[in-house]
């Protein structure tokens, strides 16, 4: 019998989502907001140059993704 992983996926998500919602909790804690749409530009601005500085491979660098691309999509 191989190796595999069985649910991987479910794993990975799960993942994705704990390091999600960690930087959501950090930047409104940071701010001191109660959601990440109360964010005004010149924060998301700030966050955005922290993140464009990250290394890509750093396990956070998702979360900071998903914060941009949520906002993305509320702010259009």
């Amino acid at each position: 019998m191989s190796f595999e992983i069985r649910k991987m996926h479910k794993w990975e998500e799960n993942i994705e989502r704990e390091v999600t919602d960690g930087v959501f909790e950090f930047v409104c804690e940071h701010y001191g907001i109660d959601e990440v749409e109360d964010l005004t530009k010149e924060q998301i601005e700030e966050v955005r140059e922290f993140w464009d500085g990250m290394n890509e491979y750093s396990p956070i660098y998702i979360g900071f993704s998903n914060l941009f691309n949520y906002l993305e999509d509320i702010i259009e």
